[in-house]
């Protein structure tokens, strides 16, 4: 599979990033190319034309391989894993309002992702597998008071969330236990396993036509006042509103995956804001939106919780997108262009 480099001596880097039609995967496949790997992708229709398109279009940046496979089929992803040398494990079913929450969310997270990692011990050549899990497993919790720093120790409360059942809450759940089963299953089988875990993700993506956070985090700014209500829900939720570019986001992904030091979870944040916080900014930085900064009026003003990515930074990782003028500048340019805002 995998073809020389420019030099003709050095073989080149091959990975495989499962679900290349959604949000994430899709700027990973871009990345992953422009660094000069030879990448190989899955989706769950190779047919569909319209929702492939942008790979298509990705297929000029270097050597790209479509494959077909779904996450509740034993052994489909191994054609595409097979010969690689790294996995970047970033499909994962999305339903928050299954009927049966339990086995139509948790239940094929947890199957879909042991999958992908069966297929990567039959392949053997996996060097290491970086799993993308989500903040929503860390922070998904009660806490009372202010000053509390999450890092990569803590997890979300799975006995809280199923006894609550509130909002949309198989989605942590299901991410935490996917982390689980995937950390015994390396262990079992002597797999090296990366876990990141990103908070709110923002920024253009190659995949421009699915659900992701751009929506919310404008919605101060395009008057959608039902995302607003969801930036409200993450707050009282989590008791902050982390983001990160999704740029920095692809860029850790490799990093941890040819980092031979890296071991864990690494949770992939740059900055802690509020509500309030960004609607004053924004207020300020766009007044020709004229946001409504009484929105979010009896949430407080500052972070209760604060989620730190600091072990990636120790590591040497270095976030390009570092605060909200540098996020927001070419996320509203973006917003603009798939017509999220009106100019």
């Amino acid at each position: 599979m995998a073809s020389a480099a420019g030099d003709g001596t050095r073989r080149r880097k091959t990975a495989c990033v499962t679900g290349g039609s959604g949000y994430i995967a899709s700027a990973l496949v871009k990345m992953l190319l422009e660094k000069g790997y030879a990448v190989k992708t899955t989706v769950r229709n190779p047919d569909d034309t319209e929702k492939n398109a942008h790979l298509k279009a990705l297929a000029g940046l270097g050597p790209l391989e479509v494959f077909r496979a779904d996450l509740n089929e034993e052994g489909s992803f191994d054609g595409a894993v097979a010969g690689c040398d790294y996995a970047f494990l970033v499909a994962a079913p999305v339903n928050l309002e299954a009927e049966n929450p339990e086995k139509d969310v948790i239940e094929p997270a947890v199957h879909g992702t042991l999958n992908v990692m069966r297929s990567c011990v039959r392949a053997g050549t996996v060097k290491r597998v970086v799993l993308t899990s989500s903040a929503a497993a860390v922070s998904s919790r009660p806490l009372e008071g202010d000053g509390h720093v999450l890092d990569e120790e803590s997890w979300s409360d799975v006995e809280f969330l199923r006894s609550t059942k509130t909002g949309p809450w198989a989605y942590p759940v299901s991410k935490v236990l996917l982390e689980k089963a995937a950390r015994a299953f390396a262990e079992e089988n002597g797999i090296s396993l990366v876990t990141v875990c990103p908070v709110v993700v923002v920024g253009e993506a190659p995949a421009a036509d699915v659900l992701t956070s751009v929506g919310h985090v404008l919605s101060l700014l395009s008057g959608d006042d039902a995302r607003a209500g969801i930036l409200e829900h993450i707050q009282r939720a989590s008791g902050s509103i982390p983001m990160v570019h999704i740029d920095d986001l692809c860029r850790a992904e490799p990093f941890l995956a040819e980092e031979e030091a890296a071991s864990g979870r690494y949770i992939v944040s740059s900055i802690n804001t509020t509500a309030v916080g960004l609607a004053r900014f924004l207020d300020a930085k766009y007044p020709q939106y004229k946001v409504d900064t009484d929105r979010f009026g009896d949430l407080p003003e500052k972070p209760r919780v604060c989620v730190s990515s600091a072990k990636l930074v120790k590591e040497g990782f270095e976030y390009k997108y570092k605060n909200l003028d540098e996020i927001y500048d070419n996320v509203v340019e973006y917003g603009r262009a798939l017509g999220i805002l009106p100019y």
